[in-house]
């Protein structure tokens, strides 16, 4: 299996660990995987490619989120994002020659990674975007680099335990995403805010039932309040976590495949989820299986 089952008895333990131990699910180090930059990036592309210009360029716009702790996660002391998505990116980064303090990181929320894309806003985005028909109609997806599954959060000793009871409760979600969709489908009353940390929020005062998205965000939530906040019901979805480039720029699928495919090979992918998301007391699951590029 691609995603492992989540060992819900030992989550709450091993959650207060990882925020005693390192101050909150969302914290890492700034460089937690040896990157090894290319230098001769620039020489091994081809003119007139999307890889080569930016690795010529020496800087990379790359969209992340900054609310997702264990994904992409920054706060005011931080010099850099951290998480699962972030570390990913400095992988194909550094594969373009440029290193993680010359990455520029742009803050990116669920309703605008198209637009940044389409615009030229950025050059990639890494952000737990989930593959769908619909996005690879207006932006390229390269991946997935990883699979996870919608799950809901809620406060402790809710009535809520799967999402079989979110029937005529208030669910919410950020604005843009996949997860509204299926929840409200369900028979919930949905709530769209522009952030996951607004939702939560709203979860923690106890004026909305329930939050719900990717398992690995919420996992990353609940361990930053373990007293209030868990996660409940089995996954009732998968959701492909992929790449985001300009649809203008096809050669860059088959690039960032091949990189990601590399680190999967070498382990530098395990690495990665065991200091970011793993700290959250995720099992590291087996890489997925790549999309071919068209």
């Amino acid at each position: 299996m691609f995603i492992r089952r989540l060992k819900w008895a030992a989550i709450a333990a091993t959650a207060v660990l990882a925020v005693s131990a390192c101050g909150s699910a969302g914290e890492s180090d700034d460089n937690p995987v040896d990157n090894k930059v290319d230098d001769s990036a620039a020489s091994k592309f081809e003119d007139g490619t999307a890889m080569k210009a930016i690795a010529d360029a020496g800087k990379v716009k790359i969209g992340v989120k900054y609310d997702q702790p264990g994904l992409g996660f920054k706060t005011a002391g931080q010099d850099q994002p951290s998480g699962f998505d972030v570390e990913m990116a400095k992988l194909v980064a550094a594969k373009l020659g440029i290193k993680a303090d010359d990455i520029q990181w742009v803050e990116t929320i669920s309703d605008n990674r198209e637009p940044f894309l389409q615009k030229g806003t950025v050059d990639f985005v890494f952000a737990s975007y989930s593959i769908t028909d619909d996005r690879r109609k207006v932006v390229g997806q390269a991946g997935p680099y990883f699979l996870t599954g919608q799950q809901l959060l809620v406060k402790k000793g809710s009535d809520i335990k799967s999402v079989d009871d979110v029937k005529g409760k208030e669910v919410c979600s950020v604005t843009g995403s996949t997860s509204l969709a299926q929840v409200e489908a369900k028979g919930a009353k949905v709530r769209g805010f522009e952030t996951y940390s607004q939702c939560r929020d709203q979860v923690l005062d106890g004026a909305i039932d329930s939050m719900t998205t990717d398992g690995s965000i919420l996992l990353g939530y609940a361990a930053q309040n373990p007293d209030e906040l868990e996660v409940v019901g089995d996954p009732f979805s998968e959701e492909r976590i992929g790449m985001g480039y300009s649809k203008d720029k096809p050669e860059l699928c088959q690039f960032l495949t091949d990189t990601v495919q590399e680190a999967m090979d070498n382990g530098d992918w395990a690495k990665a989820f065991e200091a970011t998301l793993g700290k959250s007391g995720a099992d590291t699951p087996e890489p997925p299986k790549m999309d071919a590029c068209a």
